[in-house]
């Protein structure tokens, strides 16, 4: 074995007979800056720049409208059109190929830039921000784990767990059914629609992010947040609960 994990760094106090006359190594604990703002990142799956009414388009959105209002709105951007490659741009802030994602990940091949394995050097920024203090969580599409890597089995080295997110709710592959999906709680298969004929996955993501960020809230007030929230609508197949149709 060649592979192993790297030794923990030596005590650097100093243990004498006394305790009196030792002394402690530093301890300290992770922590934000000071007014380190809470991230809510938002990504939708196959829809068009111009499809919502905030850039013009016809499908109202007054939600995302508000959001806007409150924020900055850009209108210059370039993107792959692909579902992994631009999930792994967003979340390494690096081009796709750079971080081994230049197609989807059901067409890996070991060619440079196209194995789907993001490797460790590329720290997302879910981890960048986990490191600097920040509670961070996953809800929805995941789409960034190589296709041999999407087993319940694991390795989960490249899940949503393995790269900087504390919470993942969601699915791991490409799409799934918005009525009986195959879903995972951090690592685990579930099946939250089981005797639930009213059961839509959208509004379940909703649900789960909500009660992530209200038990943050309650539980550790001064702690800033990183929430990434990608839901597989509007990617196919295209299953919309009956009272929006």
């Amino acid at each position: 074995m060649t592979q192993l994990p790297h030794s923990s760094q030596p005590f650097a106090g100093d243990i004498q007979r006394l305790l009196s006359d030792s002394t402690p190594a530093s301890f300290s604990q992770r922590a934000a800056p000071t007014n380190a703002p809470n991230v809510l990142l938002i990504m939708l799956d196959d829809v068009g720049f111009g499809s919502m009414s905030t850039f013009g388009g016809p499908v109202p959105s007054p939600a995302l409208q508000r959001v806007a209002d409150e924020g900055l709105s850009y209108n210059q951007f370039h993107t792959t059109a692909l579902c992994s490659p631009t999930r792994a741009a967003l979340l390494t802030g690096r081009q796709h190929h750079r971080v081994h994602m230049g197609g989807i990940t059901e067409i890996a091949n070991s060619y440079p830039g196209y194995d789907s394995a993001i490797p460790v050097e590329a720290a997302s920024v879910a981890e960048v921000l986990r490191m600097s203090g920040y509670s961070t969580s996953c809800f929805g599409k995941w789409h960034l784990a190589p296709s041999w890597e999407q087993s319940p089995s694991g390795p989960f080295d490249r899940w949503p767990t393995g790269l900087g997110f504390d919470r993942f709710y969601g699915i791991i592959g490409a799409e799934a059914s918005q009525w009986e999906p195959a879903v995972y709680d951090q690592t685990t298969p579930i099946s939250p629609h089981a005797g639930r004929p009213d059961y839509h996955l959208t509004e379940d993501l909703a649900d789960r992010a909500i009660d992530w960020l209200e038990r943050q809230r309650a539980s550790t007030p001064d702690r800033p947040w990183f929430c990434y929230f990608s839901t597989p609508a509007v990617h196919a197949p295209h299953h919309a609960p009956a009272d929006w149709i």
